[in-house]
């Protein structure tokens, strides 16, 4: 009696994971081939917020390439950019009955239902790269990922070193990344307490990019359209702070092709230290990176597999991470793999 239990526990599984799979080729269009488990074990569900970045295809391969390494079953959606696509993404991982959620939030907000229905199924939720806020405690796991409020800091320690013997005022534009995530809003908290304790610094204003690289070529286009110059509101521009390099890239991009030096008319940082942000610091046209690591695969799986045996894991688990700059003799740095 227990054989045929099992066995129809796995036809159901197999049928409930057939219309998972259904569901995501209606709101991803199939763009990631899903695979049936073929084995029993641990079976973990993951949405990303989508692929707009080097840094965000890395941390996507990181986390498949490991749970492959540690035998875990992954189901994997591709949200697109989309909060509605991760709430189908995680009611389907609670129909299929998956043994832990991993969810990289697109926004901080509204997750309360969907995670309410995770706990009523008894599927823990380990949140990766952003935070949440939620109405009931205890409505996931445990967080795992970098300090945003502290590369905020950073970012802001490496200007107040630059320019500690300048004098006159030094005009700052943030490029902000998603309204409403987590690390815009930590970045941006982190870098305005610091840098507020010298007062010759002005953020003359703060723009929101998405962190796409397409909407910093935008916003940089614009702002050299409508403005006299590096301008903004008739204020010169002397520093450009952008939350992630995907949009910084946009920026220099934008700058170069309106005859501008990166690096030189404008002092440039930016966070995530991507490969070509190390390279762009190399050829002079960006002046300092903050590290976001993306490659916490190996991290997350260790995780999961506790969560799996029904351990408890820690509320954060933080992820460090280094400054890169001009300063800095980087020839001999390896390849960031991103």
């Amino acid at each position: 009696m227990k054989k045929v239990f099992k066995i129809c526990n796995t036809v159901c599984r197999t049928a409930l994971l057939l219309s998972v799979m259904l569901t995501a080729a209606l709101f991803t269009g199939c763009r990631k081939k899903v695979s049936l488990p073929k084995k029993q074990g641990i079976i973990a569900g993951f949405t990303q917020i989508g692929a707009e970045s080097a840094w965000r295809t890395c941390n996507t391969k990181s986390i498949t390439e490991a749970a492959e390494k540690n035998d875990i079953q992954l189901i994997y959606f591709n949200a697109e950019q989309k909060q509605a696509n991760q709430i189908k993404a995680l009611r389907s991982f609670i129909a299929y009955q998956v043994d832990v959620i991993i969810f990289v939030p697109i926004v901080q907000e509204g997750w309360d239902n969907v995670l309410i229905e995770a706990r009523e199924a008894g599927i823990p939720v380990l949140v990766v790269d952003r935070k949440i806020k939620t109405k009931e405690p205890n409505l996931y796991a445990g967080y795992i990922g970098t300090d945003g409020y502290q590369e905020g800091v950073y970012a802001a320690d490496f200007l107040l070193k630059r320019f500690k013997n300048s004098k006159g005022k030094v005009n700052i534009l943030q490029i902000c990344g998603t309204p409403g995530a987590s690390v815009t809003e930590d970045r941006d908290a982190g870098f305005k307490k610091q840098i507020g304790k010298d007062s010759r610094f002005e953020i003359i204003a703060s723009l929101y990019g998405d962190f796409l690289k397409s909407r910093g070529e935008e916003i940089m286009a614009t702002i050299l359209e409508q403005n006299s110059g590096l301008t903004y509101g008739g204020k010169k521009i002397d520093v450009i702070f952008s939350q992630n390099d995907a949009m910084t890239l946009g920026i220099i991009d934008v700058l170069k092709k309106n005859h501008y030096r990166p690096g030189i008319d404008v002092t440039i940082v930016s966070i995530d230290a991507e490969q070509a942000a190390i390279d762009a610091i190399k050829n002079g046209q960006l002046n300092c990176s903050v590290e976001c690591c993306p490659t916490t695969g190996e991290q997350v799986m260790q995780l999961v597999k506790k969560l799996a045996a029904k351990e408890e894991i820690p509320a954060i688990t933080p992820v460090p991470g280094i400054v890169f700059d001009d300063t800095m003799d980087l020839s001999t740095l390896p390849e960031r793999g991103y």
